[in-house]
């Protein structure tokens, strides 16, 4: 029977025996605890006792497997009644195995969980409990996805639309169901038959659930994957400037201490200070500029024309003699500005 196995477990540091049945039914429990919880599902008490839900149902999957309950060869109704509800165990490890909210292992999760879904599923398939496809690895998955074409990638769409309607449809009159015979069975007035279609009922609600959580697990693994995809070789960028800091041009250096008292993040500097800074860069307006260097041009030439013509007048050049002696007589009898109407209104 199966119910002869037993393990010891050990909590508040006394040793108790567990019957197999007791200890699934313990770890069933604690997911129905879990699943049904208001409190937050990554919580320390939450997690703690998921854990204990899957160390409990890891023992009862090692004592099956001791017992050897189930056979390939052994056909469904052949199955005792007491034994049909250890289908589940592998589905209860892969919903609280999804549960589990630690981010570093994400990837471990799913794949841990994706793997009891579908041995669940597989064992389902081969008593052939209900009739669905059994999903493929997430190899096959990517083996198909890469030789398949757009138009059976629509079809396949389709079909698996129209799937997940019907799996809807089954999983909401199992249910209703599972909720007209769960009383009887739990107050234990039930008949072995009724039991029997309670399990069995119960097995089926999970396959459509297990299938469900295989179609998540299988998104979350691909977006889990591209995000461990390197990207390649990084990119050598220029090293990047310091950003510039604002400032405060003031007058003098009274304003500078009143810009600096109430305002001590923005530094501040006086006009002198700010040019004798461009100075010594070399960046002012009129540095190292063409227009600097025609000024220049202009002067020299100018103070060579009065050179020249200073030096012909040391050498008694008529002309320029007189040209110099009727200036100066011009000069001494018309005041400076005479002849000027360009300003005047």
């Amino acid at each position: 029977m199966a119910d002869s196995g037993s393990i010891h477990q050990t909590e508040d540091n006394d040793a108790k025996p567990y019957k197999l049945s007791d200890l699934f039914n313990r770890g069933w429990k604690i997911f129905e605890e879990v699943d049904t919880t208001n409190e937050p599902i990554g919580s320390n008490n939450v997690q703690v006792q998921i854990k204990r839900g899957i160390t409990a149902l890891e023992d009862v999957t090692r004592m099956v497997a001791q017992l050897q309950l189930f056979s390939r060869n052994e056909l469904l109704e052949e199955m005792a009644t007491t034994d049909l509800k250890y289908l589940v165990l592998p589905a209860l490890l892969g919903g609280l195995t999804m549960k589990l909210t630690n981010r570093d292992s994400r990837l471990e999760i799913v794949t841990m969980a994706r793997e009891y879904f579908h041995e669940f599923l597989r064992r389902c398939k081969e008593y052939k409990v209900s009739d669905f496809k059994l999903p493929k690895s997430p190899m096959e998955t990517d083996e198909e996805s890469k030789t398949s074409t757009n138009s059976l990638d629509l079809v396949a769409m389709a079909v698996q639309r129209q799937a997940k309607i019907e799996r809807y449809r089954q999983k909401k009159m199992t249910e209703d169901r599972l909720v007209e015979i769960k009383k009887a069975v739990d107050s234990g007035m039930a008949d072995e038959e009724v039991v029997r279609d309670f399990y069995l009922l119960t097995v089926k609600k999970w396959i459509n659930v297990a299938l469900e959580e295989i179609d998540s697990i299988d998104q979350e693994l691909e977006i889990l994957k591209r995000m461990d995809i390197p990207t390649g070789p990084k990119q050598c960028k220029h090293p990047s400037r310091p950003p510039m800091k604002p400032f405060v041009l003031t007058k003098d250096a009274v304003q500078a201490q009143v810009f600096g008292a109430g305002y001590p993040s923005l530094p501040t500097m006086t006009v002198d200070e700010w040019y004798e800074q461009h100075q010594k860069r070399g960046v002012l307006p009129d540095q190292g500029m063409p227009k600097r260097v025609a000024v220049e041009d202009n002067v020299d030439a100018k103070d060579h024309e009065d050179e020249m013509k200073e030096k012909q007048v040391e050498n008694d050049d008529e002309e320029a003699l007189v040209k110099a002696r009727n200036w100066d007589d011009w000069r001494d009898s018309h005041r400076r500005g005479y002849g000027n109407r360009k300003n005047m209104g």
